[in-house]
């Protein structure tokens, strides 16, 4: 009996490739690797105070990580945890900072910078207190009718105060999602659409608020802008920007100066009024900044931002 033929040999499959700006073998996305980045963050991740358990209740946490949020953009950590504490210890429910006048948020922001935010805050205090019960909602669609509150602070109140999943994409989520999955050093301009449908087709169906702040968390410690730690990252192994070798990206966009800039002069102008008990002169705020061209410019962006008020006798105060 003649035997059969052998099989023909067939050669194995290439490695699949993902054409996107840069080639290269396609790597696990990043909710494969949760459980790692899950463990990273139970040992490395930070103890900040608005991610301690709240007291009992159903929406106990919530004013806690409303705060955090709105002191924590554009600002770093470690300059929000001491004034985080001190604004909770004074107003722990948004009835008792909206019974208080705006001037009061602002001097209460101290050197935060960006002191808008704590009138947008003190607004949004006002409109929970008197919507919802002085209770921050839950609810997409009422986060984002509150005062100051964007597409990302509806979804970091969301799933970092009540652990529903919910897309929270600061800079570093972005920044980890860019390296690992796409291999591009930084991601590009504002988040766009696309870019919020792919996190949230990643995100974990279980769990995804845990895995938002571990992501956050590795793009704050490791996965840095500028020095990031590649040998001390827990998905190393499937991260396509290292694999490619690191290729760089643009040149990241320079912020202007702050010495002599009208950020400055509107500083100076605000420690000035958040000093006084009252309204001040007009040669008080001359003696804080000397050039006269600027310092009219800061004042008049200040008044326009409802940040500082006409008093009687051509004085200038606080507002309320």
């Amino acid at each position: 009996m003649p035997r059969p033929a052998a099989a023909p040999r067939v050669s194995p499959t290439p490695p699949r490739t993902c054409k996107s700006r840069l080639e290269g073998p396609v790597t696990p996305h990043l909710s494969s690797q949760n459980r790692r980045i899950q463990r990273w963050f139970t040992h490395f991740g930070r103890e900040l105070p608005w991610r301690q358990p709240p007291a009992p209740g159903p929406h106990a946490g919530g004013w806690g990580v409303l705060v955090s949020e709105f002191m924590l953009q554009q600002t770093p950590v470690d300059r929000v945890i001491p004034e985080w504490t001190a604004w909770l210890e004074r107003w722990p429910t948004p009835a008792a900072l909206a019974s208080q006048a705006p001037a009061e948020a602002i001097r209460a922001w101290g050197r935060l910078g960006y002191p808008r935010r704590a009138l947008r805050l003190h607004s949004a205090a006002g409109a929970i207190a008197d919507r919802h019960d002085n209770l921050v909602p839950v609810g997409e669609a009422d986060l984002l009718a509150l005062p100051g509150v964007g597409t990302y602070t509806a979804g970091a109140v969301r799933a970092f105060a009540y652990g529903q999943r919910a897309i929270a994409l600061d800079t570093n989520v972005r920044r980890v999602i860019a390296r690992h999955d796409h291999g591009r050093a930084m991601p590009d301009g504002s988040p766009t659409r696309a870019e919020m449908d792919y996190a949230d087709s990643i995100q974990p169906r279980r769990g995804g608020a845990g895995w938002m702040a571990a992501i956050m968390e590795l793009g704050a410690l490791v996965c840095t802008a500028r020095k990031p730690a590649c040998d001390r990252c827990p998905i190393s192994g499937s991260c396509r920007w290292l694999a490619l070798g690191r290729p760089e990206g643009p040149p990241p966009r320079r912020q202007a100066a702050y010495t002599g800039s009208d950020r400055q002069a509107r500083g100076a102008l605000m420690s000035v009024l958040r000093g006084a008990d009252g309204p001040v002169t007009q040669a008080d705020l001359d003696q804080a900044w000397p050039d006269a061209p600027q310092r009219a410019r800061a004042l008049d962006g200040l008044v326009a931002d409802g940040l500082v008020a006409p008093a009687a006798r051509g004085r200038w105060q606080l507002p309320g």
